[in-house]
């Protein structure tokens, strides 16, 4: 057997896995009504949430309101499509005993979560997908001015969310108690994030602690590659905008190195007893 054909096999073999588990995980998320209904409801419910807000009616033209309603979208399907219904999952699937039995077998742990955090993915990349389309088809939103930061927003921040999720998991005794434990990250990133009020305009330690939560570099990233608007206000060309991504690259990095070791570190695979 030739090299490139054990290199071949030795990537597809995990990734056979991972769909496996995905499929599973899949089918048990359908049954779940409630997860479906925050994941694609809500949304739906935050643009008319969103179009009162300062930031939004203030907006005009194509490169107003279309970009802040789809990053709006694109924030809120992170919080709930990925984080909220990823930490659910994770609990039910450690108090059933699901993750336990999973480790037994040929699957790795990176495998395993990659497995179970897929089908939260999918769901929160086609509603993206989805008011992508709207922004441009209803209200009238320009090409971006910089389409790889929207890309690395949205890869960024589901792996920020993501592993998250696999630490607030266990601070999470029952599914129950996932709606008191995800307060926290589900609220103050959000309400902090210059989507409803520009970042400018808070006052300077409340302005400094908002620049630092994981979702306001995913809207600053955003905003710099929908409009090639800059934290300041002032518009940036195409090489500008790289520049000024630098920082929020660099917070998102930070939170995924923290988060990463976080979840290594206090991550349960089995309940408490």
């Amino acid at each position: 057997m030739s090299a490139g054909t054990m290199t071949t096999s030795r990537w597809r073999q995990p990734a056979h896995r991972i769909a496996a588990l995905a499929r599973a995980e899949g089918v048990l998320l359908r049954r779940n009504r409630l997860a479906l209904l925050n994941a694609l409801v809500l949304p739906v419910l935050l643009v008319f949430a969103l179009k009162a807000a300062p930031s939004v009616s203030d907006a005009g033209g194509s490169r107003g309101a279309g970009p802040i309603l789809l990053t709006g979208l694109m924030a809120f399907a992170l919080l709930s499509a990925v984080y909220y219904n990823l930490v659910t999952a994770l609990v039910a699937r450690r108090e059933q005993l699901v993750l336990k039995r999973l480790r037994t077998g040929e699957s790795t742990d990176p495998e395993i979560l990659a497995g179970t955090a897929a089908p939260a993915i999918a769901i929160a990349w086609a509603e993206i997908a989805v008011a992508a389309v709207a922004a441009v088809t209803v209200f009238g939103m320009a090409p971006p001015v910089n389409a790889v930061l929207a890309l690395v927003a949205l890869i960024l921040g589901t792996a920020v969310f993501a592993l998250l999720a696999a630490v607030s998991s266990a601070a999470t005794r029952t599914v129950e108690m996932a709606q008191v434990t995800t307060l926290p990250v589900l609220v103050i990133p959000f309400v902090l994030s210059g989507l409803l009020i520009p970042v400018a305009m808070l006052p300077g330690p409340l302005r400094g602690l908002a620049q630092a939560l994981p979702l306001t570099p995913v809207v600053e990233l955003m905003r710099l590659a929908l409009t090639g608007t800059a934290a300041g206000g002032h518009h940036l060309g195409l090489a500008a905008t790289f520049s000024a991504a630098v920082i929020p690259v660099l917070v998102l990095t930070a939170w995924i190195a923290a988060a990463g070791w976080a979840a290594r570190r206090w991550f349960r695979w089995e309940p408490r007893r």
